[in-house]
């Protein structure tokens, strides 16, 4: 992989930011983690409940608009930013070919090819909310109303049958309710063999209506399974025991699906059993009441290298001397789990535990709470490593990695303002800031509510902040250290020198089948400067190395933990040439399947234009994609 590629995919971790990630919602399974066979483990592709197309439309506004526009025509704000053209989940052409279980595992899984990142942060029952919501982007009242005269007319029975099978209908695209409705299927006749486009474009968005929980005629649903209370409600002392009786919750966080009283059977059921912490207190406080700890269980899916996703959280109070216990928890083979709880605003959270065959009884690692100090003076910085890139044309790419470790007993609280740079890992003078972000190997950070903690850890922090300069034949490098740091190690690509009265030749060596020149400091003290001149052209052979598999140069692209964005991020997209033209243009050409549908998609979008609904900026940008995606399959 080219570095410029390895930029777009760190670039995908910046942005995770934007999408309310937590600490807890993405991990990295532990060392002696075994890893089951490769296959689907992904829940059932239907919907928990009726999907709420009003939260769905909540979610979107939050989480989609930025990128696909409020109304799904791919002219958001930050998707204009982007190197590629953004879905137009909005266009007939775009939104009648895709079935809720297509959108429903992009969302859940991503789409790094084309800068979307998963949406971790949005429980089961959310992402089909937005799915949903999304679907209806193409949608008019008017439509909805022709076509429930449509169906209500020539077949209400084939409406009970389609909205009565939720998995079916996740599966079928519009196009598909198309096929079904003028061809039929199985037992439901060809009611609209003779409906004309307009008419079976209607009943098919009709039929879709009738799946949400907002549905404009409820459908007679025969129960195949025993049904699940959609009201949401946070647990209390009140209605939760301390006594370990714990709510089952949605993936997220303290959100549980119901208030219920789970009672605890004698002998847990095969494949169940019990998982049992505590909270260690190293604070010197007492240990607050009413601690809410959430034990999350997670799992590998289809896409081994995704990591594993969370699948299910239930909650508890601890004890009074901070253990805790759930009963009846489901305990399969190599399934992960890890515990957290809340403290002064601080989420603290156990190390991993994995399942065992045959185990009916986990232990998670202990919970540690720590003292707090805002004195970040007390942070060692065990080594800097400076990587210039010369790939872009304009600019010059620094990424700096640091090595940070805490050897006090209390963790160290870092307080961050929009645009801030973080006190310790500062930016060269002179550069543009972009952003930081943390290491695939680094000791976990610990999110709070204006910033970020790191708390006493054998395993160090990493971070790496990222800067870019204006390029040209000389460039400046001066930065100042507010951390005592023990060396400085700078690559360069072969071909560039660096100058400074710090610094020592180490000479050109090969990493990784690149070769860097490599410059060294000796120890630098706090506030110290670090100063030299960089010049000369980078050799062909040594730009765009693959630096994803050294870690002590670069995070992997598919790093897990606390991504900390203080700058803009959006920088990081400005280079389109970083993505091939031609992967592009394959992209748009799969997009639609034949030159009539592709004409399709250009008469709705003049459509759209003519109605004042599409700016004219967009327009254009679309319109002249679409005409050259319709030249190629010509």
């Amino acid at each position: 992989m080219k570095l410029r590629h390895t930029l777009i995919l760190s670039t995908i971790m910046l942005l995770l930011a934007a999408c309310n990630f937590t600490l807890a919602e993405d991990v990295t399974p532990p060392p002696n983690y075994v890893p089951p066979t490769p296959a689907a483990t992904l829940p059932p592709l239907v919907p928990p409940n009726a999907p709420d197309v009003e939260n769905g439309a909540l979610i979107y506004t939050e989480k989609c608009a930025p990128c696909h526009g409020d109304s799904g025509l791919g002219d958001g704000p930050q998707g204009k930013q982007l190197p590629v053209s953004v879905a137009a989940l909005g266009l007939p052409a775009t939104a009648q070919k895709a079935s809720p279980a297509t959108w429903y595992l992009v969302v859940t899984q991503g789409n790094l090819e084309r800068f979307m990142p998963p949406f971790a942060s949005l429980n089961d029952q959310e992402r089909w909310d937005v799915v949903s919501y999304a679907l209806t982007l193409h949608v008019t009242p008017q439509q909805l109303e022709l076509g429930k005269s449509l169906v209500e007319t020539n077949c209400t029975d084939c409406a009970k049958v389609l909205a009565g099978d939720p998995e079916m209908m996740a599966a079928l695209s519009n196009n598909d309710l198309i096929k079904v409705i003028k061809q039929g299927m199985g037992s439901l006749p060809d009611f609209g063999k003779d409906f004309t486009v307009e008419e079976s474009t209607a009943a098919a968005a009709y039929l879709r209506s009738l799946t949400f929980a907002s549905a404009a005629a409820p459908i007679a649903v025969a129960a195949t399974e025993t049904p699940v209370s959609a009201e949401a409600v946070t647990p209390s002392a009140e209605t939760t025991p301390v006594d370990g009786t714990q709510a089952a919750v949605t993936p997220e966080a303290g959100t549980p699906q119901a208030e219920i009283q789970v009672t605890v059977p004698a002998t847990p059921a095969a494949g169940f059993g019990t998982i049992s912490g505590s909270i260690d207190n190293q604070t010197g406080d007492a240990l607050p009441t009413d601690i809410l700890v959430t034990l999350r269980s997670l799992e590998h899916g289809a896409d081994m290298n995704a990591g594993p996703q969370e699948i299910a959280a239930i909650e508890t109070f601890a004890k009074a001397d901070g253990s805790f216990v759930f009963e009846n928890v489901e305990m399969p083979e190599n399934r992960i789990f890890i515990a957290d709880t809340v403290v002064n605003g601080q989420t603290y959270e156990s190390e991993f535990a994995v399942v065992e065959a045959g185990m009916t009884e986990l232990v998670i690692p202990t919970i540690q709470l720590f003292a707090t100090s805002e004195d970040f003076s007390v942070l060692t910085v065990d080594s800097l490593q400076l990587h210039f890139d010369f790939a872009n044309e304009t600019e010059v790419q620094i990424f700096g990695v640091y090595t940070i470790s805490n050897p006090t007993d209390k963790s160290i609280e870092v307080k961050m303002a929009a645009q801030e740079a973080i006190p310790f890992v500062p930016f060269p003078e002179g550069s543009t800031p972009l952003g930081y972000e943390a290491t695939q190997d680094t000791a976990a950070f610990i999110q709070t509510a204006d910033g970020f903690a790191m708390p006493p850890s054998t395993t160090p922090y990493g971070l790496i902040a990222f800067a870019s300069y204006p390029k040209s034949d000389t460039i400046v490098v001066s930065q100042t250290v507010p951390l005592a740091i023990s060396g400085v190690s700078i690559l360069l690509p072969e071909g560039l020198k660096a100058e400074g009265d710090q610094l020592t030749d180490e000479g050109v060596q090969t990493m990784q089948s690149a070769s860097f020149h490599i410059y060294t400091t000796g120890a630098l003290k706090a506030d110290e400067t670090l100063k030299f001149t960089i010049t000369g052209k980078p050799q062909d052979t040594a730009v765009n190395p693959d630096l994803t598999q050294n870690k002590t140069l670069l995070i992997g692209a598919g790093a897990f933990g606390i991504v900390l964005i203080v700058a803009g991020a959006w920088l990081f997209m400005r280079d389109r040439k970083r993505v091939e033209e031609v992967d592009e243009e394959d992209e748009e050409d799969n997009e639609f399947e034949d030159p009539d549908s592709l004409m399709d998609a250009i008469i709705a979008l003049d459509d759209l234009h003519r109605a004042g609904k599409l700016s004219d900026e967009a327009y254009q940008k679309r319109r002249e994609e679409l005409k050259g995606a319709l030249k190629r399959k010509s």
